[in-house]
């Protein structure tokens, strides 16, 4: 064979992730250039790119948080019960977009609207009749709100204050990230300086008052979605997160208070390895940030604690039921790569929202990886993999 053919079958043979990193036929010690005591660690200890808890989830395991908004607080609330009496594990709130745009349901601009996208929230009865027979000192409640983050989160603490649960008690998170809605979503009401003094006052009042509470969700979900790949999704994120903690100095408080509370949210694709290096890289860079650009010294603040959904343009509206394999290995590489929460797509999310049918099996899925395939036995199990080192490089 020429020279010319060697070269023409080498570039055919050429395989790279979605990122476009190319990907060698093995992989060998030497090929990775790590350091394991610099770039590894153990879990539960700085970088954390091994994990953020020193036993994962052999010692717990991630929170089981199916995102859930069916048009009215009653039907929500079905949802949200009929999940929890299936074995969910922590609630996640889809919301309208009059909701997140601070209209009300009668408001002229919300009209064709109103709960198509999620639940529709307009007083304190609706929050009410979302939350009703749920303990909310027994669960945890992420809610994906943003502009409008402060005035959801009030009306949530002030329905477990009616059920006797104060606010030191509730624990859960707000989305409250505006930066990635002025790139990838569309739903902020302010211009930016004023959104993210908004963003930092939910810090201080959280700090001070509900302190289990996460302040923020940082979240690449959506700019992954709407076409970056998983390497942008996380230098996007990061930088994003940079802005925040910057701005929460600016604002007077202090990052050993306010780190603790910060969250991000990562979208999982099909590139399978690639997703699992993602998680290990983000968690690695974030750890270096947090104590060598912002002089961090409480290791919980170098955290990247995070929730993952997996791929909803992933899915297809044709021939649904191979969705379901896609989810299951999306939530896989989810796990693997050390996620704290959880949300597993339904198989007919293509077509409509997720039927009971639907959002139990995706349930299972998750509960099946959990208790039948053993890789919760270890923490960081793929840690050491040439090829996965690589990667996460």
């Amino acid at each position: 064979m020429s020279a010319t053919q060697d070269g023409q079958a080498e570039r055919e043979d050429r395989r790279v992730t979605d990122s476009g990193i190319e990907i060698q036929p093995l992989y060998r010690p030497e090929a990775n250039g790590l350091a394991p005591s610099r770039d590894l660690g153990v879990p539960g200890e700085p970088p954390f790119t091994r994990g953020v808890y020193p036993t994962m989830y052999r010692g717990r395991l991630w929170t089981m948080r199916q995102y859930a908004g069916m048009g009215t607080a009653k039907d929500t609330n079905e949802r949200f019960r009929y999940l929890l009496d299936h074995g969910q594990t922590g609630l996640s709130v889809a919301f309208d977009l009059p909701t997140q745009m601070g209209y009300d349901s009668d408001h002229a601009r919300a009209e064709g609207e109103v709960g198509k996208t999620g639940v529709a929230i307009d007083s304190l009865d609706d929050m009410r009749l979302l939350f009703d027979a749920i303990p909310l000192d027994q669960v945890t409640t992420s809610m994906t709100i943003n502009a409008t983050a402060a005035i959801l989160l009030l009306l949530y603490e002030l329905v477990a204050e009616e059920q006797g649960v104060g606010p030191d008690r509730i624990g859960g998170t707000v989305q409250n990230d505006i930066l990635k809605e002025y790139a990838a979503r569309g739903t902020y009401i302010y211009p930016p300086r004023p959104s993210m003094r908004l963003i930092t006052d939910v810090f201080g009042y959280c700090q001070d008052r509900i302190p289990k509470w996460n302040t923020i969700s940082i979240s690449g979900y959506h700019m992954r979605e709407a076409g970056c790949t998983a390497v942008q999704e996380v230098a996007f994120t990061l930088s994003n997160a940079m802005a925040y903690v910057q701005a929460a100095l600016d604002a007077g408080l202090a990052v050993d208070d306010f780190g603790l509370r910060l969250s991000f949210f990562f979208a999982c694709h099909q590139n399978f390895f690639e997703e699992v290096a993602k998680f290990r890289a983000a968690r690695r860079m974030w750890a270096r940030i947090m104590t060598e650009r912002f002089a961090a010294k409480d290791p919980r603040s170098a955290m990247l604690r995070f929730h993952t959904q997996t791929g909803g343009v992933t899915l297809t509206a044709q021939q649904p039921e191979n969705n379901v394999v896609r989810t299951a290995l999306e939530a896989l590489s989810a796990v693997l790569g050390g996620t704290q929460s959880l949300h597993t797509n339904s198989f007919d999310e293509a077509l409509s929202l997720p039927t009971e049918h639907a959002v139990k099996i995706a349930l299972r899925t998750q509960q099946i990886i959990a208790f039948e395939t053993g890789v919760t036995h270890t923490a960081d199990p793929l840690g050491g993999s040439y090829f996965v080192e690589s990667l996460t490089n």
